[in-house]
């Protein structure tokens, strides 16, 4: 099967909506399991791998909620492939990098998805727009459990579910919600929330996770705990957490709106400037003026103009999509000159953003309490 065939179009996708989507882009609920007798994939020797692939995939097609799902080995995907689903953040960059006696099952709207042989034998995850925490817990806990009455899991009763990072040691359970915020970036604001929610026990990383910078002004919020606490605390805990750093982005936002507003004007209409008339562009460089944009779509600098259309083209502009458009093997610099071309052509119909906001900042996105 064609995985870009597959995949819903970056069109489709971005106008999927889900609470507080102006700052929370998407909510992740991953669990890791591994079999019982059955060495870890990153000690396991090949032949061990595949029989565990061949014992775990079969099982995971099985679900009711997998039918007509995308299923393959990483050996059969292409590079580019495995780097498209990257930037859709349905695989980790590490699992990108597998290859035979590794696989993939991803179900057909892409709200759930099982890594087979990547850091531990099956990392799966739910994925909803939005903040929609217990809505992915809710669809990951059911897949589970059906699992866990086919599939011998390594579980201790001390320790509970054993997992080749002690990290993950317990409940296995990653909880995590990706923001866009500009707002507390622009007021000079990120450093003190991230130092807070480090404080808490929570993890803030980048676009790509670990190890990766926050392009877009987009940051990745999970727990780091998964041992002694129920699943269920867990993702109530993050849920409250996520709720104050909502309200600190819209009150930042107001803040900068009210106190900075010319500062604000100058930072979007100079990203849509450039977005509209340059003739090279890299990804980084269109990921962050696209973040500004999105601002000012949500702040109302450009009336009429969708939020989906930029979350489009966060998709579209990444290097693995505008390779898969194009036939012919692309260099970096004749992707930024391709890059360009597109932006300006979906950006030709996008009317200037006016001098200043028309009233006071739209809808407060403040969660309750």
């Amino acid at each position: 099967m064609d995985l870009s065939l597959f995949l819903i179009p970056p069109a489709e996708s971005a106008r999927r909506k889900g609470p507080h989507d102006r700052i929370v882009m998407s909510s992740r609920v991953r669990l890791a399991r591994n079999l019982k007798d059955a060495a870890f994939p990153g000690w396991a020797k090949k032949p061990e791998r595949i029989r565990v692939l061949e014992l775990i995939r079969p099982t995971v097609e099985s679900l009711p909620e997998m039918k007509d799902a995308f299923s393959d080995t990483m050996d059969n995907l292409s590079t580019l492939d495995k780097q498209m689903l990257v930037e859709r953040h349905l695989i980790s960059r590490e699992h990108a990098a597998k290859s035979a006696g590794s696989g993939l099952v991803l179900n057909h709207d892409e709200t759930i998805c099982f890594m087979i042989n990547e850091e531990d034998h099956l990392r799966m995850q739910a994925l909803r727009p939005g903040l929609q925490l217990k809505q992915a817990w809710t669809t990951i806990d059911q897949a589970d459990s059906a699992l866990e009455k086919k599939l011998d899991y390594a579980f201790s009763p001390e320790l509970g579910y054993l997992t080749a990072c002690p990290t993950n040691l317990g409940t296995g359970i990653r909880v995590s919600a990706m923001l866009h915020l500009p707002g507390l970036v622009l007021g000079e604001q990120i450093n003190p929330i991230i130092q807070s929610v480090n404080k808490l026990g929570l993890a803030v990383r980048g676009l790509y996770g670990e190890g990766t910078e926050a392009l877009g002004n987009v940051f990745q919020v999970s727990n780091q705990m998964t041992l002694g606490e129920a699943e269920s605390a867990i993702v109530e805990r993050l849920e409250k957490v996520l709720a104050q750093i909502i309200e600190h982005e819209e009150n930042a936002r107001g803040t900068l709106l009210e106190k900075k507003s010319k500062t604000v004007y100058n930072h979007i209409g100079r990203a849509y400037g450039i977005l509209a008339n340059a003739h090279s562009i890299s990804s980084k460089e269109t990921m962050n003026l696209l973040s500004l944009m999105r601002l000012g779509v949500d702040v109302g600098l450009f009336p009429g103009v969708d939020r989906s259309l930029v979350d489009e083209l966060f998709i579209l502009t990444q290097p693995a999509h505008l390779q898969k458009a194009h036939s012919e093997k692309l260099s970096a610099e004749e992707r930024d000159l391709l890059r360009a071309d597109m932006v300006r052509e979906r950006l030709k119909d996008v009317r200037r953003p006016l001098a200043q906001a028309p009233g006071p900042p739209p809808g407060l996105d403040k969660p309750a309490k």
